[in-house]
């Protein structure tokens, strides 16, 4: 199974001890098992097995200690391991992937999958403690009697086959009860997201309760149910077996087959000691059976438990120590990607466009136009399918992509704000952050304390104009926003566009910045209007002579 897979690549010698302490516990157990048996049908060497039965005693104990403690230090070590290395991959899937993905499948695998796969590595310890034991007594019964041990291994053997059959069928069950859970996700994002237009429309609330969110948490329900139904039925059949194979020996092997009474009795303990084991065996099987569907719905989503080979990080000194940024390119770029609704696929491209240090460009065209896309494709976040990017003439490799990528400071339209500069270390963080405060006119609502910000519960304006603030102390060469000043009120449009941008520029900053706002334009170096994914036009802005700025207020 992959997960004693996952454990050997995290701890080979931790895991070998543990295994090793298993059998000692287990082999002990056993012994004592022994012990009593002969103490109960030999009465004339009782002072020596008492000594025989204090040792292990003792013994028995400490293995399992040392056992379980080793084992649960692997899981513990494996199960941060997991989740550091998940979410690392996550960082490391390619974008497109995880938005065709969408967020509910991510959220379930995160918030279900791996709390399930989790919870296998920490009952893993109680498991291999009991298997040592199990395989222990069955060692045992062979050593009293091999017939005797052949017709209990034969009917075992039944029994496990006609338990194991069910156990399956409600792995089918729980499968399909996973597959409903990722709806249930995508069903409570939208609770959640759309709270509001659900509580002023009666009839749509009314709808998504009873035909979207009902239908499927109910076949969540049912399958769930179906599941556990099939395997509470085959599991109280695996109980009811330890007293077959009880009444067989007792009833029917011992007349068929000529042995001893210490042999019966032997058997009869074995049998009996063997029950809690494989009871503990059994009750874990459907966490396994969860855990393999967990583990398929994350090979699913393109990751795995295994190290990922993954992009290396960027060294953010390469962009200081490294060749001065001049200009970027994009050479017959092409991209296709399936909209909602739309059976032909949308092509962007081919696009062939450069940008130069200390430009400032505006990106227009209409909605659907293409215009995110090519900005995801132009900062390294979307892959061309055809086409390249160029650094300074050089072509950006996939090994450089996320070099590449840290030459932008970015504030998308569905940006995500953090609540710590995270990242961020520069001297004297605070100071130039309440600088940026101020200018941004945000310094009487949000203060900052040792690059945390005091709050980020703010209207949808100012919460992009703390975007704006992260993206200003990134200090990075290149800056692109997405519709940034869509939200923010008439003044502050006229500070964006008439202060803000020109002050980038006038640092040797690149702006490339997505609008509609085209009583603006004249504000920027060139023009480029996108149209179902073709470039339009590019054009120099050429400034009328009536043309003059809006008075603004300077910021202070």
């Amino acid at each position: 199974m992959k997960i004693f897979y996952f454990l050997m690549q995290h701890s080979r010698r931790l895991l070998v001890l543990a295994i090793l302490a298993g059998i000692v516990s287990g082999a002990a157990n056993t012994g004592l098992l022994a012990i009593i048996n002969s103490a109960l049908n030999n009465g004339s060497t009782k002072l020596t097995l008492g000594v025989y039965f204090i040792g292990l005693c003792l013994l028995v104990p400490v293995a399992r200690i040392v056992a379980e403690l080793t084992l649960a230090y692997l899981g513990q070590g494996a199960l941060f391991q997991l989740r550091m290395e998940l979410s690392r991959q996550i960082l490391g899937v390619p974008l497109r992937k995880l938005e065709e993905l969408g967020p509910h499948r991510l959220m379930a695998a995160l918030t279900d999958d791996v709390p399930t796969i989790t919870n296998v590595v920490t009952i893993i310890p109680i498991l291999c403690i009991n298997i040592a034991v199990a395989i222990s007594c069955l060692v045992y019964m062979a050593w009293l009697s091999l017939p005797m041990f052949g017709a209990v291994i034969a009917l075992i053997v039944i029994g496990i086959v006609s338990y194991q059959l069910p156990v399956i069928k409600s792995f089918q069950y729980i499968r399909l009860a996973r597959r409903e859970g990722d709806n249930l996700y995508n069903h409570f994002r939208a609770l959640t997201e759309g709270i509001k237009e659900l509580k002023t429309h009666s009839s749509r609330r009314r709808a998504f309760l009873n035909e979207v969110l009902r239908n499927t948490a109910l076949n969540f329900k049912k399958h769930n149910l179906a599941g556990q139904r099939i395997y509470t039925i085959a599991a109280s059949w695996g109980q009811l077996l330890v007293f077959v194979v009880i009444g067989m020996l007792i009833f029917s092997l011992a007349g068929w087959i000529s042995v001893e009474r210490v042999v019966i009795s032997g058997f009869t303990l074995a049998v009996l000691f063997l029950m809690t084991p494989l009871q503990v065996i059994m009750n874990t099987l459907p966490n396994l059976g969860r855990a393999s569907v967990a583990l398929k719905n994350v090979d699913e989503l393109g990751l795995s438990l295994t190290p990922s080979n993954t992009e290396k990080d960027a060294d953010e000194k390469l962009l200081t120590s490294g060749p001065v940024w001049q200009s970027i390119e994009l050479c017959d770029v092409t991209h296709t990607y399936k909209r909602e609704d739309e059976e032909i696929p949308f092509v962007l491209g081919p696009i062939n466009l450069d940008f130069r240090a200390g430009e400032l460009v505006f990106l227009t065209g209409g909605n659907g136009s293409g215009k995110t896309t090519l900005a995801k494709l132009m900062i390294g976040l979307y892959a061309p399918e055809s086409g390249e990017l160029r650094l300074n003439g050089e072509m950006v490799s996939d090994e450089m992509m996320d070099h590449y990528r840290q030459h932008f400071s970015v504030v998308f339209s569905d940006f995500y704000l953090f609540d710590t500069f995270l990242g961020l270390k520069a001297d004297e963080l605070d100071d130039k952050a309440r600088q940026y405060l101020r200018q941004l006119q945000l310094d009487n609502k949000v203060d900052v304390k040792d690059g945390v910000l005091s709050t980020t519960n703010l209207s949808q304006g100012q919460r992009k104009r703390l975007a704006l603030l992260t993206a200003y102390l990134e200090d990075r060469p290149i800056y692109v926003f997405d519709e940034w000043a869509a939200d923010q009120d008439p003044y502050f449009k006229e500070i964006f566009y008439y202060h803000l941008l020109p002050e980038l520029k006038a640092n040797g900053k690149t702006v490339i910045a997505i609008t509609h706002d085209d009583r603006y334009y004249h504000v920027g170096d060139r023009v480029i209007k996108l149209d179902s994914g073709k470039i339009v036009y590019d054009e120099a802005v050429v400034i009328p002579e009536t043309m003059h700025q809006v008075a603004v207020a300077p910021v202070q």
